[in-house]
């Protein structure tokens, strides 16, 4: 972070210094939500949640070293008060980025894969210059402007990754750290109860295109036609990646190994280079490329784009995480989240990477599909159905359609699939640890709210708990 005064604090954020502040003390540390990770120079942001109120962990925050609490309301420590933290932390960061005229700023967005993509791009970034990136999905009005508020006068560039819960957010994000190069990986359906359809996720989508400059970069898929229509939308010059022929960086020649990996050519206007992937799942192809057209913007040669790629492993945690247990048990952890699309390419990635073997996944119903959400659960249902399982385990509430659909016959079959359902991830744990046999492959898959990821730490670490 750029070292600030408290006094230059207070001015950018409009608060007023109290609790005996310094106007002179100076932030050098990092900027934190957390008390618990807080280091000598850091300025502690005091949000109050649903369960929690940072500012009860002021004092905390400031013994251990941090020089000030930014806070809504008097605490006991140094502070400067606003009238909303997350306000005045959005205001801070904005200021910041204003400040650093040397560093290039990429926006990543889309409905599935941003992570991925931010994490493969910040890698290919990393070759040219420092780089800043987030942790994990940092991609809302909070996490957005923590990872902002991470870059210094080093910094040369700024991977953010922008995520849409409503219309302008997006807008609002770019405001705080404008993007010279937008990338757009795709519009699906995640989300599609609060926008109310596809279209108005892509209008929010595009919002990234919108803020780029007549100098900067839209780089949009081209296999995606909600995305492609982004086109329109920006003075930007536009970069397209995708598998069409008529996309300037593409895929040729795709293939998968027996663990699901993909290899490809990787061709640009300057020249070609194979890729092999050490991530799973055919979809990580798109994320790829997407990492790959952005970085071919940014001077990186075709060459080292995939050196780099094909290094690359999975940075952010349950996704694609895949675990050989001594036993010869596979555990598949995309537990992170999941909509409609993403389900299908987990489901993919499972019958490449399982081949012959005995399969079984554990799902719950997916959320925040609106007045489709009966139906898009009811086709996760058949989906799974058709993933020729041993078993499947769905978790959690609201499962009725997704269980409708998996006792629903595929093609005027029966599914020989064993459907479960079960309470919560413990439950799921317990009754899949016992069905498992070596070399079986398990897939655990759905919305972060379920937990899932327990069922798979369980899985992997042998805990039936």
């Amino acid at each position: 972070m750029i070292p600030l005064p408290l006094a230059r604090i207070a001015e950018i954020t409009s608060g007023a210094l109290a609790g005996m502040a310094d106007p002179r003390a100076v932030v050098r540390g990092p900027v934190v939500i957390d008390s618990r990770a807080v280091e000598p120079g850091s300025l502690f942001v005091a949000i109050r949640g649903d369960r929690v109120d940072g500012h009860d962990f002021a004092a905390q925050a400031v013994e251990a070293g941090a020089v000030a609490v930014l806070a809504s309301r008097p605490v006991d420590a140094p502070a400067v008060v606003v009238g909303d933290t997350v306000t005045a932390l959005a205001d801070l960061a904005t200021a910041v980025c204003a400040d650093l005229p040397s560093t290039t700023v990429i926006g990543v967005t889309g409905s599935a894969g941003k992570t991925s993509t931010k994490d493969l791009l910040a890698r290919l970034t990393a070759r040219i210059g420092p780089t800043i990136a987030p942790v994990e999905s940092f991609n809302n009005e909070i996490g957005h402007p923590l990872t902002v508020l991470k870059a210094g006068e080093d910094t040369r560039y700024l991977v953010l990754e922008l995520s849409a819960r409503d219309a302008g957010h997006i807008s609002h994000l770019a405001r705080i750290a404008p993007p010279r190069i937008g990338v757009v990986l795709n519009v699906g359906t995640a989300h599609l109860g609060v926008f109310g359809g596809k279209d108005a996720i892509a209008k929010a989508k595009g919002e990234l295109v919108e803020a780029l400059p007549a100098d900067g970069v839209a780089v949009l898929n081209a296999d995606d036609p909600l995305v492609a229509a982004m086109a329109r939308r920006t003075d930007a010059r536009v970069a397209w990646y995708g598998r069409a022929e008529s996309a300037a960086v593409r895929a040729e020649g795709v293939t998968l190994d027996d663990r699901g990996r993909a290899a490809f050519t990787l061709r640009t206007p300057s020249g070609a280079a194979p890729v092999v992937l050490r991530l799973y799942g055919e979809h990580a192809v798109e994320n790829a490329l997407a990492a790959a057209a952005a970085a071919y913007e940014l001077g990186l040669p075709v060459a080292t784009i995939a050196e780099e790629l094909s290094e690359a492993e999975p940075r952010s945690r349950w996704r694609m995480e895949v675990t050989d247990r001594a036993d010869g048990v596979t555990v598949i952890n995309d537990a992170y989240n999941a909509n409609p699309d993403s389900m299908r390419a987990a489901f993919g990635a499972l019958d490449a990477l399982a081949g012959g073997r005995r399969r079984f996944a554990v799902i719950a119903a997916l959320r925040e599909l609106g007045e489709e959400s009966a139906a898009l659960n009811e086709g996760v249902g058949r989906m799974a159905a058709g993933a020729g399982l041993e078993g499947l385990f769905v978790v959690g509430p609201d499962a009725g359609p997704v269980l409708a659909g998996a006792g629903a016959a595929v093609d005027g079959v029966p599914s020989a699939t064993r459907v479960t359902h079960v309470a919560d991830a413990q439950e799921a744990a317990a009754a899949l640890s016992a069905l498992l046999v070596p070399g079986d492959v398990v897939l655990v898959k759905g919305p972060r709210a379920a937990g899932l990821e327990r069922v798979a730490a369980a899985l992997v670490g042998g805990d039936r708990r």
